[in-house]
């Protein structure tokens, strides 16, 4: 899966080339729509560093005033949400929706394009079509009885804000007409090189496939909601696989089973000849209509406002030269030590992870910082893309984590207790990997040598990695440490932090105006497309709930007969193997919440030292959590393996990287099975830190 543009697309065709460089064929009303959409995008994106400066006044007018300001708190949330929602239309227009690539990138341009147009004619325009129709009335209402703050001191005007959804979702409308009329027009144009590649028949076979194992699994079931269930997961999974993206699949796949389940419900008698046992799902438009709540919930959450202020505060920090400086410091300290290069890479990568969660920034750093001198040291080439991408991805998991704030947001539980239950196992594999490295390099002489005229290190080396490690670890420190001293919330520590990593790079002589406008644009990029996903996804479990999924697929697990601890094994597995096909947004969003009253159901006696509140659920998220890690680096669709493909030198070739990556996985999941064997690595430090 990749946000960027089509991997097996020229990049002359590229939405950014084509807004820069337009083709003349190109109807100018799209183009239009296109820079218009920009623009707007432009502006709002700025709210980010009003966001940072309201999370920062909060934190410093209660220490200085002992008070707190509700109408901060709300700013907060709702420059959150105009940032989310407005950012959905910017991330389309710029094409960096999440999409599955496999066979994608196989295809045409001209199969591509088909694609495009027939997912958003089916399953984009219903959504538009109900959040800005129903999102209207929502907002109306709320405008109609003067809808404020439930707070005598919030802000008023509540429903100011919930007029965002219905004209987000007009953007969304007009730059999905701007890729319509592109996508037609290059159809209807008959260009030769957009011919060249897969016809749409690969795609179609794998959707036959996929509908020809839903329809077979759904004679094994009696009600009609388990059958349009069972459906639901298959053709989800198939559709991802035409590389329409992720959040629209999700989105559309929600509001055409609701109206599956309506045909149902009223015509059932027309489809007699199906083995179906008639049942009322009582889903229709104005249920579906719902959904619009849960978006305005979403967009309105506190808890997820850290997720744009982490994601700032990693892109500011990649800015700084941090890891520059950390790489040019330690290979000196390291230079002496047979597999030093790839210590100095792990041990950067876990520092890095401990101060941002972005995963792909971490990658193609450590790639082009280290990979080019690792082939100058005849490095094995699968320990040296391994230890890369292994140590890229350690960010997913320690803390500050956007996936643990998301896994948090949807399991109900403190963000603070995770981010503590995690420091562990994310600690614990990073140990791992240095051993492995060590080990190896013992046992390996040739796989990663000494450098030829290394020099010992002496105190000079010392103090330059001093001078490069503590300022970073000074920030994490202000981060986590007022988190665990519960000095802050982790919404305030995100906001302090990213300020922190712009003072960090104002310090280091790094931050200009332009880097400043490339962390803002990435910024709003990737909070985007996440978000779009979560929109997608809140759709989705809608409909999958009120078709009964829940009971469905509790049933389903319970009915294995493994014993409480066989069960969680059984759904660590099946979440590994979603790993493979899925991105860890969909499981999390989608399949964890699932999870919520099966684990709760078992009866799992764990140990939360008489202070946490639900320490089997705390425990099994971050059983999920280290698990999901793995789906960075495990084939066909594993994160990190493209970003290190698109920096690495020209002698190493993608083998090379699944190979090196086979050991880096299997420590992830002997991390996982310590974890699994050993739950107070989860829950000692949070029950000790409050």
């Amino acid at each position: 899966m990749t946000p960027e543009p089509h991997a097996g697309q020229d990049p002359l065709e590229t939405y950014e080339h084509l807004l820069e460089h337009p083709d003349p064929d190109r109807q100018p009303l799209a183009r239009a729509i296109d820079r218009s959409v920009k623009g707007i995008g432009h502006v709002v994106m700025w709210a980010n560093v009003v966001l940072i400066s309201a999370i920062v006044a909060q934190v410093a007018l209660r220490y200085a005033l002992n008070q707190n300001y509700p109408k901060l708190d709300e700013i907060q949330w709702h420059l959150y949400g105009i940032v989310t929602m407005f950012g959905v239309s910017y991330a389309m227009v710029t094409d960096s929706h999440v999409r599955v690539d496999l066979l994608h990138m196989q295809l045409s341009r001209r199969s591509q394009r088909i694609i495009e147009a027939v997912g958003i004619l089916c399953l984009l325009a219903p959504v538009i079509y109900l959040m800005v129709d129903q999102g209207w009335d929502y907002f109306y209402e709320s405008w109609r009885v003067g809808e404020r703050s439930s707070s005598p001191t919030g802000l008023p005007a509540r429903w100011a804000l919930k007029a965002v959804i219905p004209v987000s979702f007009a953007l969304v409308g007009l730059a999905a007409l701007a890729r319509l009329i592109h996508d037609l027009h290059a159809i209807f144009a008959g260009r030769p090189q957009e011919r060249e590649g897969r016809s749409l028949w690969v795609v179609l076979g794998a959707l036959a496939v996929f509908a020809a194992v839903a329809l077979g699994l759904t004679f094994l079931v009696e009600s009609t909601e388990d059958k349009l269930v069972i459906t639901m997961f298959f053709a989800f999974i198939g559709l991802l696989f035409t590389g329409f993206p992720v959040a629209w699949v999700l989105a559309g796949i929600g509001v055409v089973f609701c109206g599956l389940a309506y045909v149902a419900d009223n015509y059932f008698d027309l489809w007699a000849w199906m083995p179906w046992e008639s049942s009322f799902t009582g889903l229709d438009y104005l249920t579906l209509g719902a959904t619009v709540n849960r978006v305005y919930a979403t967009m309105s959450n506190a808890v997820l406002v850290a997720l744009p202020m982490f994601i700032f505060m990693g892109l500011m920090l990649d800015e700084s030269g941090v890891a520059e400086r950390l790489m040019t410091s330690m290979q000196r300290l390291f230079g002496t030590v047979r597999g030093g290069l790839a210590i100095t890479v792990t041990l950067i990568g876990i520092i890095l992870a401990a101060s941002t969660g972005i995963i792909g920034a971490s990658v193609v750093l450590l790639g082009v910082l280290s990979l080019p001198s690792m082939m100058e040291q005849r490095y094995n080439k699968a320990l040296a893309t391994g230890v890369v991408a292994a140590s890229g991805t350690l960010g997913i998991l320690i803390p500050p984590s956007i996936m643990l704030v998301i896994m948090a947001d949807q399991m109900a539980l403190s963000v603070g207790d995770l981010f503590m239950a995690a420091v562990f196992p994310g600690v614990i594999i990073g140990i791992l990997y240095l051993v492995y490295i060590f080990v190896l390099a013992m046992i390996k002489r040739d796989v990663a040598p000494v450098p030829e005229g290394a020099v010992a290190p002496d105190w000079a080396a010392v103090k330059d990695v001093l001078i490069a490690v503590i300022p970073t670890l000074a920030l994490i420190l202000s981060v986590l440490g007022s988190i665990f001293a519960g000095i802050t919330t982790p919404t305030e520590a995100s906001g302090v932090g990213a300020l922190g990593a712009t003072l960090l790079a104002i310090g280091y002589r790094k931050l200009t105006f332009a880097k400043l406008w490339n962390v803002l644009v990435s910024t709003f990029n990737t909070t985007a497309y996440i978000f779009a996903i979560f929109l997608g996804a809140t759709i989705f479990s809608y409909v999958l709930r009120e078709l009964g999924g829940d009971e469905f697929i509790e049933g389903m697990v319970a009915s294995t007969g493994f014993g409480a601890t066989g069960t969680v094994f059984f759904i660590l597995f099946i979440v590994f193997l979603l790993g493979f096909v899925l991105d860890w947004i969909e499981i999390t969003l989608i399949v964890l919440p699932l999870m919520r009253p099966v684990i709760n159901g078992l009866g799992l006696d764990v140990n939360g030292f008489g202070v946490l509140d639900e320490p089997a659920l705390v425990w099994f998220v971050i059983l999920v959590a280290v698990t999901l890690q793995t789906s960075f680096l495990t084939p066909p669709v594993g994160f990190a393996l493209f970003y290190l493909k698109g920096v690495c030198p020209p002698q190493i070739r993608l083998l090379d990287i699944y190979r090196g990556i086979i050991p880096f996985v299997l420590l992830q999941l002997t991390g996982l099975v310590l974890v699994f064997l050993i739950p107070a690595l989860a829950t000692w430090l949070p029950s000790v830190a409050y």
